[in-house]
């Protein structure tokens, strides 16, 4: 064989080796993108089609009947003042607290951090269940004062929805008051401008992505919110509830899937509005930044210690009843000490709890394999699949939990369909959370991705090595402690969430989080306490094993709260 023949034929064989790159790249892609479209848009377009059947056929008579109704009026307007209030409170209260970790010299940080972040270790609803116990007809207040103060109906479900998303806003707004240039202020000093004139041009305008975010994160999750409302709303009913009730309680599945879709709106309005804000996000530092050197003030730091101290102790105050009634013999009429309730003498005894630490390890794996490549895909592929992939990552971020399962109601509970194969099952439960908190666990893993450079792909491309080596032996090596944190969030979410799977579980696989709302429901508020109090310990001691792990290899500054 000639020179020019030699030559042709190299060039021919690197064109193939291209091409297959380019191949088994694009079928990896489409592969991360099968199970999104089959968990996530399938399910919701069974939603949108079972909306619009009707006795009659196809039609639109089930939107008039709801949208006309004056009950569902007064659902979206009570859904609403509850939304409204609690985002703003909470937005309010969280990032003053942020700003006396970030921004002064209270002692305790550390603790006080600690105490803010107790709620995302345990059920959505445990914040109504402590309310109850301190304010409710029976609560510990009423019961010592001789009151008769009620805590059921609109500034219940406020009050412990508040409480609820708190930590998120806290670590939003946190995350944006540890970054400042301290040149800013410097100046601001040196022109004369005080305390209050610097916060509202330097601080302000550099937190309004962050205002932005805690604001679509609070306003998300409290709309989609059932737990609370369920427990402590009383007669007070809102969207999410409604779609509980027409579905478990009525099975009216058509009516039920009306709402969903309501409520999908704001959420997704909500993700736009966001989004559209943020598309324009500036880095606030630059590489001659120097650091926030945060000056002593007397007066200022007692203030915002007292302000600490008041709002870890209604944290505590919540959480610490739900503890203590667990341990008590027959609140609130037997008052002594004891382990009873710790027996689960009750319907499925202690089974719904291993459920629970069963999903949260299926959805720790899936959704490390699932976020992982996700990430990795749409930070370093360069095919035509990038942008539709990055935008199926996201899309769960606008679908509601209870909306969600729904919709795998409709579209799974059929036997001409494969996933009926695992309909009833812990793995679908497993599944479902994955989905449903795919879109933060993927932001995540991307952002980490995004801080490795892409020279190390360059150079693992020039040694000869394929994209799946340079996986396997330069990006896992580099990115396994973020995916330490993503296996702590999908796990910590299964074992507390409970609107996405509401609708999934049978009587083998119950959940514990759904265990709690069910007795709760028929008033055994002892076992109720002893099962949110279960959840909290299993989670906690999941997070003290991945620090451990972390720490033994070297990784003590990496964060698992996120």
């Amino acid at each position: 064989m000639g020179l020019k023949n030699r030559l042709a034929y190299g060039f021919t064989q690197k064109i193939v080796s291209i091409d297959k790159e380019v191949l088994l790249k694009i079928l990896v892609a489409c592969l991360v993108a099968l199970p999104l479209i089959v968990f996530v848009l399938y399910p919701l377009f069974h939603i949108l089609g079972r909306s619009f059947q009707t006795p009659d056929g196809i039609g639109l008579s089930n939107y008039f009947s709801v949208l006309g109704s004056k009950r569902f009026l007064g659902l979206v307007y009570n859904s609403f003042a509850v939304t409204l209030v609690t985002t703003g409170l909470t937005v309010f209260l969280a990032f003053i607290f942020a700003f006396s970790i970030q921004r002064t010299n209270i002692p305790l940080k550390n603790l006080f951090r600690l105490i803010t972040l107790v709620p995302l270790f345990a059920p959505s609803l445990v914040q109504a269940q402590g309310l109850l116990l301190l304010l409710g007809r029976n609560g510990l207040i009423n019961r010592t004062l001789g009151t008769d103060f009620s805590i059921y109906g609109y500034w219940g479900i406020v009050i412990s929805s508040v409480l609820y998303v708190f930590p998120y806003a806290f670590l939003i707004f946190s995350a944006s008051l540890a970054m400042a240039d301290n040149r800013l202020y410097e100046s601001s000093r040196i022109l004369g401008a005080g305390p209050w004139r610097t916060f509202i041009t330097v601080t302000l305008p550099s937190t309004r992505f962050a205002l932005m975010a805690s604001t679509f994160v609070a306003f998300t999750l409290v709309i989609t919110d059932f737990g609370n409302p369920m427990v402590i709303g009383g007669d007070y009913s809102v969207l999410a509830t409604e779609v509980y009730n027409q579905v478990i309680g009525q099975a009216n599945f058509e009516l039920g899937t009306v709402i969903g879709m309501v409520l999908l709106l704001p959420v997704a309005l909500a993700v736009a509005v966001e989004k559209y804000f943020n598309k324009n996000h500036q880095d606030q530092l630059s590489e001659h930044a120097k650091p926030m050197v945060v000056q002593p003030h007397k007066l200022r730091d007692a203030v915002f210690t007292i302000y600490s101290v008041l709002i870890c102790l209604c944290i505590l105050a919540v959480v610490g009843i739900v503890i203590f009634a667990s341990f008590t013999h027959l609140w609130p009429y037997r008052m002594d000490l004891s382990l009873r309730h710790y027996a689960f003498d009750v319907q499925n005894g202690i089974q719904p709890l291993w459920n629970s630490i069963y999903v949260g390890f299926m959805a720790a794996g899936i959704g490390i394999v699932a976020v992982g490549l996700a990430a990795y895909i749409t930070e370093r592929f360069k095919t035509f699949l990038d942008s539709p992939l990055y935008f199926l990552c996201i899309v769960p971020a606008a679908v509601p939990g209870m909306v969600l399962g729904l919709g795998y109601i409709l579209a799974f509970n059929n036997p001409s369909n494969p996933v009926y194969a695992i309909y009833g099952s812990l793995l679908l439960i497993a599944i479902c959370n994955v989905y449903y908190y795919h879109a933060q666990g993927f932001l995540i893993a991307s952002t980490s991705m995004k801080q490795i450079s892409s020279t190390y792909d360059e150079a693992s491309a020039t040694l000869g090595g394929t994209f799946i080596r340079t996986i396997r032996k330069v990006t896992l090596p580099i990115m396994w402690p973020t995916l330490v944190g993503v296996a702590v969030f999908f796990f910590m979410r299964s074992m507390v969430t409970l609107s996405a799977v509401i609708f999934l579980i049978t009587p083998s696989s119950q959940v514990a989080a759904v265990s709690v709302l069910l007795l709760e429901d028929r008033g055994a508020v002892n076992q109720a306490a002893a099962f949110s109090v279960c959840i909290m310990g299993v989670v906690v001691a999941f997070l003290l094993l991945a620090r451990l792990v972390l720490n033994y290899f070297g990784y003590r500054n990496i964060s698992l709260i996120r």
